[in-house]
Formats: structure tokens, sequence, C-alpha cells
């Protein structure tokens, strides 16, 4: 029995791409779009779940719905290498951060906050840089958003009491 997950095709890309547009719109009528059941498209929404191509469904929600009014990037800038794996650490005990990453220029990682307001904001930046190895971090607010149905724009978690 062959253990190859089974190619990924434009088929494939078409129910992603109509699941990324709207992961409420049903089997059936993603079946009609591209020209399969909606049995056939049920299978192949297993298989990549299965294979890890889809991980997850989520609702897209206004940040400031969920008491998320400030916005910000922060460059955080460390001592010598901290690992990615320490970095990580950190911001997973910060539920302001939505996101985080390493990066490649002058900063070690750039992290994406959300906060109630701007003293929250402050509150969250002095829990980050108070890490012993933390150089420095530079924030930048985000005052809007250019393409507000992106991602970025939307919240997935309610803000901290």
């Amino acid at each position: 029995m062959n253990s190859r997950p089974a190619p990924f095709d434009e088929l494939d890309r078409k129910i992603i791409t109509s699941l990324m547009a709207n992961a409420r719109t049903s089997f059936a009528e993603i079946g009609a779009a591209v020209g399969l059941s909606s049995t056939a498209v049920k299978r192949r929404v297993d298989r990549l779940r299965e294979t890890g191509v889809i991980t997850g469904f989520t609702a897209t929600v206004q940040p400031a719905a969920l008491g998320w009014r400030t916005e910000a990037y922060v460059e955080v800038y460390c001592e010598g290498a901290a690992p990615p794996r320490r970095l990580a650490e950190v911001v997973r005990n910060h539920p302001e951060i939505t996101a985080a990453m390493t990066v490649t220029g002058g900063a070690d990682a750039l992290l994406h906050v959300r906060a109630r307001d701007v003293d929250h904001f402050e509150e969250v930046l002095e829990r980050i840089r108070i890490e012993p190895f933390i150089r420095k971090t530079i924030s930048v607010m985000v005052l809007s958003h250019l393409l507000p149905e992106s991602p970025e724009a939307g919240a997935t978690q309610v803000a901290p009491e």
C-alpha cells in the first residue's frame, strides 16, 4: 500500500481558495463551483486536513468588538543570539501578542501586539522588555488597515480582562 499523500492538484487549489474566502461555504456550493459532488469535495477536504494542508477553520472578527482597540508591531532586539525557541517561550506568555516571527535585518523578531488601549499596550511592552535577553524594542502603532479584508485586520481571541 502506498503511504504517500495524494498529489495536490488544481481542484484542491480551487477548494482551498473557496474555503479561504469563506470557510462556511458548503461542500455542495464548492462542488458546484469546481465540478465535483459534495461527497467528493468532503473527501478532498478530509484528505487536505489529514495531510496538514488545511490546518483549521476560524472566524475573523473586528478586533474592536472584542476589546482590542490598539494595535502595534514591535521589533525586538536581543543581546547575543537569542534562540527562536526561547523567544517563542516568551511570546506565548503574553496573550496580547497575536503573531510573532524571527526576521532578517537589524531586529531579531517582530511581534504583532493588540491591546485594549495605549496604557495596556505600554504595560505589555514593559512586560516584554523585562526579559533579561531583550536589549531594546522599537514600536510602530497601526493607524488603519489599508487592506481591511486581510487576516491581519481581524482578531482571533478576546482581549484579556
